[in-house]
């Protein structure tokens, strides 16, 4: 009787120890997956509200990354594991938007590189995530997604948005979210040396891919 006894308290002093590891994300939690993005099927956007009517007649600018990389982390059904790091080459960004010829793209460009991003002295715009909340909601993930954002050499606390779906083994984020210009020390000049004015506020959008590792 007291061997059987002693058999039962084991088992169930293991119960508990496993019910709270999974609790605090230990050993015996479901370990979040990995996903690499993808930037051929990936987007990463900034978008500048301009406040000038001269050259370039006042068109907001569409700045794309060309060329950036990361991951995240994510365990179905426990969005707040979740995790994501962001790293977009600075020399990269270039206008996009239509509505400027080759020539106008052309000198936007040159004037992104010399007088507002300054890659040589900032390589990198980087993300990387330290909390999230969230809940799964008809099979979409609705984050909000708080962390650094370094952009300039200037690291700023951001709460980003985001809608994530999976599928097989992808995984798809989207959202977008605003920043101020000046708390990152961003000139407001964008083109043609002052001609055209870029408001204070700044919206970055992201659509991203990532595949299962």
């Amino acid at each position: 009787m007291r061997l059987r006894k002693l058999s039962t308290l084991a088992l169930a002093t293991a119960l508990a120890c496993a019910a709270h590891a999974a609790a605090e994300g230990g050993p015996s939690a479901q370990a979040p997956a990995r996903y690499r993005l993808d930037p051929a099927r990936s987007t990463f956007t900034i978008r500048a509200y301009s406040g000038g009517l001269l050259w370039f007649k006042g068109h907001d600018h569409l700045i794309a990354a060309r060329e950036f990389a990361g991951e995240v982390r994510l365990a179905p059904g426990s969005p707040g594991t979740a995790s994501l790091q962001l790293t977009v080459r600075a020399d990269s960004l270039a206008e996009t938007r239509e509505v400027f010829t080759e020539q106008q793209k052309q000198i936007i460009n040159r004037e992104l590189r010399q007088l507002v991003l300054e890659p040589d002295k900032y390589p990198e715009i980087t993300f990387k995530s330290t909390g999230v909340e969230g809940a799964l909601d008809g099979g979409v993930y609705k984050l909000k997604i708080a962390g650094d954002l370094t952009l300039r050499g200037t690291t700023r606390r951001v709460r980003i948005p985001a809608r994530v779906t999976l599928s097989g083994r992808e995984l798809r984020a989207r959202g977008e979210f605003d920043i101020d210009r000046s708390d990152f020390n961003v000139p407001a000049t964008s083109a043609f040396h002052g001609m055209v004015r870029v408001r204070d506020r700044l919206k970055v959008s992201f659509d991203i891919v990532g595949r299962e590792q």
